[in-house]
């Protein structure tokens, strides 16, 4: 896989565009306080999941003094948030590809312990997964590059990109990737790119993958009635207590054996909800919890498992078990040509020695795969720990991250896009 990148775009491209690298580089380091300065305002006031209005506002009005022309789209309760706005980078042809890029906004429902100036101000409310240094990264791209074409000279133009910024809310409950598609933000594009914070890799280092990077993603909602009673008398009721208690034990069990272990799979049950009182045996008892699975094929299986293992529950306890999936997401998949895309950017700006390989794809869940049905794509991680050790991991009330990581962001996702936009790419086309 390491010579996948270097196979598909040739030297010729990147001597067209290494001076628009110096220009790039050049603005993005005018900005650097500002981009630093961008991130900890969004960290200081996060907002949730589809209530991203300030965040849109805000990322809205930076846009529009760098002489951009955003525009909103709204949540399925009308909300206004989410922005997408696009950008010509020299002189574009009309065949120029056109090239997303996209960041997150929302936070977590959760604490802020951090003692930083910069701790969340919004009770409840986090950037506990670095939504808000993505959204700086890629302001920092659109901002640059605004700057660049506001100093461009006509005379030197020898290259064109058409470039489009995603600023996607939402992206924790996995439903803003489908509002801004449905709302035209994919509309002729021919590639999306995107990044993720890593506080498993040190600031200055890149994860790459080739293929599967996450995971499919079912929720799981289990219900299971019985007939309550007086729990001094349990042969007097059917207690659905029991039955869910035995039934998560069986899945937990028996589940994982139902397919080769070599593919890479997990469920968990996370909410379990029943009852009103210790001396009143309930008539419902409900699981809610989440099936994740890297192959198509392991997912259906444990699918169907699941439903087998729910009704023999349901048989042996006299309790009656439903079983319902929702919110399916699809794991996201990094086509080979994107791929080789941020791998060769990364390998420009933090080197080869810090460009790694990612060997096992992860069983978290990103909405990013929904805009990978209407353009190949690729998501990377981004190394974002100081030289400390031991940072917080993601969704910890103490996740922060090494600044430096905002500038290396923009750097390789400008790379990428500009080089996607010299050699066009197709969308089976593997170079």
């Amino acid at each position: 896989m390491h010579q996948v990148g270097s196979e598909v775009f040739s030297e010729e491209a990147w001597r067209v565009l290494k001076p628009w690298e110096m220009r790039f580089d050049d603005q993005l380091a005018r900005l650097q306080q500002m981009q630093i300065d961008i991130r900890r305002h969004l960290h200081a006031h996060p907002e949730p999941s589809g209530g991203e209005v300030e965040t849109s506002k805000f990322v809205a009005q930076r846009l529009e003094k760098a002489g951009l022309h955003p525009w909103f789209c709204r949540s399925d309760a009308g909300n206004q948030v989410g922005v997408i706005a696009d950008l010509e980078i020299g002189r574009p042809s009309p065949e120029s590809p056109l090239i997303a890029l996209r960041c997150d906004l929302d936070a977590l429902r959760m604490p802020d312990e951090k003692t930083v100036e910069y701790a969340s101000r919004n009770p409840g409310l986090a950037h506990a997964c670095g939504h808000d240094a993505h959204t700086a990264i890629l302001l920092g791209v659109a901002l640059a590059g605004a700057a660049v074409n506001a100093e461009f000279d006509e005379t030197a133009a020898d290259f064109g990109g058409r470039l489009r910024f995603l600023f996607q809310p939402a992206e924790e409950t996995s439903q803003g990737a489908q509002w801004l598609v449905d709302q035209g933000a994919m509309e002729g594009v021919q590639a999306v790119l995107g990044l993720h914070v890593d506080p498993e890799r040190p600031a200055g280092q890149v994860g790459i993958r080739y293929g599967a990077l996450t995971a499919n993603c079912d929720e799981i909602e289990i219900v299971v009635e019985g007939h309550g009673g007086h729990a001094a008398r349990p042969h007097q009721s059917t207690d659905p207590v029991a039955a869910a208690a035995h039934l998560v034990s069986t899945i937990y069990e028996f589940l994982p054996r139902a397919i080769d272990s070599r593919s890479p799979s997990v469920i968990t049950i996370g909410k379990i909800q029943g009852g009103h009182a210790p001396n009143v045996i309930p008539e419902r008892v409900e699981l809610h919890g989440t099936l994740r699975t890297i192959d198509p094929a392991s997912q259906q299986i444990l699918k169907v498992r699941l439903q087998k293992i729910c009704a023999g529950a349901e048989q042996s306890s006299g309790t009656k078990i439903t079983l319902r999936f929702s919110a399916p997401l699809k794991s996201v998949e990094n086509h080979p040509r994107m791929a080789a895309a941020l791998e060769q950017a990364s390998r420009r700006v933090v080197g080869p020695e810090n460009t790694g390989m990612i060997d096992r794809p992860s069983l978290g869940g990103e909405d990013f795969s929904v805009y990978l049905d209407f353009a190949p794509g690729a998501l990377l991680r981004l190394g974002c720990a100081d030289q400390n050790g031991n940072p917080p991991f993601l969704h910890s009330p103490k996740f922060d991250i090494d600044e430096r990581t905002l500038a290396i962001g923009s750097q390789i996702m400008m790379r990428a896009a500009l080089l996607l936009a010299v050699q066009t790419p197709t969308r089976t086309g593997e170079g």
